[in-house]
């Protein structure tokens, strides 16, 4: 039974792109996490059930998320932490930013400054 592929079957569709925390890491939460709203699936990022929004913004506990040290910088104590997470929602990630998300997840390149680019050797 010849399907017409090869090699497993998700060959190809794994993006994987180093990011520079100090500076994307934030970015690229707001990116995933307004892809389903820009798709259109969903009003808000809330609303996604994939998504790791209700736990990094609300609060409502989710197991399988980790919580990166940079989400934890955001403030010391909880409340005031996913109240700063909103924030980064309530402007829209501008054309620019989100074509060079787009073009480094896409080509599996470094997500980051010119320097960090360079040491990698991208």
């Amino acid at each position: 039974m010849n399907r017409r592929r090869t090699g497993t079957l998700r060959e190809g569709r794994y993006k994987c792109a180093p990011v520079e925390t100090e500076n994307y890491l934030l970015l690229c939460y707001g990116y995933i996490e307004l892809n389903p709203v820009r798709a259109n699936m969903v009003a808000h990022p809330a609303e996604y059930p994939w998504s790791s929004h209700r736990h990094n913004a609300v609060g409502q506990t989710d197991v399988l998320i980790s919580e990166h040290d940079m989400y934890r910088r955001l403030r010391l104590d909880e409340s005031t932490r996913q109240q700063a997470y909103r924030e980064l929602f309530k402007t829209q990630i501008d054309d620019l930013k989100l074509e060079e998300i787009r073009f480094a997840s896409n080509r599996d390149w470094v997500l980051g400054s010119d320097y960090l680019k360079q040491k990698i050797g991208e």
